[in-house]
């Protein structure tokens, strides 16, 4: 396989793949395969109160989840694609400045078996959590259901 992406890396192939990665102007300051974080200014992202969007807060999260599990399965497995399957959002206050979110595997974290299953059937599912802060603290949470599917599992 190919070396899983840097930062800088995947926050190129975002703004190109995902054009509202780069209108949001989301960066990714952190990705390993523990944590991805990504960060975002106020100013495209503002509503009409002044404070983040909240779809803006949402996306933010989804895509962090969905970079922690495209770095993942970079190393490991070919020609896979990663899709949103469902998910949840909640807000636990309003956010007037740069906010970030902070994606990791759902516990228990169970890699081994989702990659068997990826393997033998062509696709699997897995839990991502993503925790959205600012400089006030916590911000929101998000739980996202993703699947992956190999070329195989998306003829099925």
């Amino acid at each position: 396989m190919v070396a899983a992406p840097s930062p800088a890396e995947l926050e190129r192939y975002l703004h190109a793949h995902i054009p509202l990665s780069r209108a949001m102007q989301i960066s990714v300051l952190e990705l390993s395969a523990e944590q991805a974080l990504l960060s975002a200014p106020l100013a495209p992202n503002v509503n009409h109160l002044g404070t983040v969007f909240g779809g803006s807060a949402c996306a933010l999260a989804t895509l962090a989840a969905w970079s922690l599990l495209h770095y993942r399965l970079h190393e490991c497995v070919a020609d896979v694609s990663v899709v949103l399957r469902r998910h949840s959002m909640s807000y636990e206050r309003p956010v007037a400045g740069i906010f970030r979110a902070c994606a990791v595997l759902a516990p228990p974290a169970p890699w081994p078996r989702f990659l068997r299953t990826l393997e033998r059937h062509g696709k699997a599912r897995i839990a991502v959590l993503a925790r959205l802060t600012c400089e006030q603290g916590e911000a929101g949470a998000f739980s996202g259901e993703f699947v992956a599917l190999t070329q195989a599992g998306a003829r099925s």
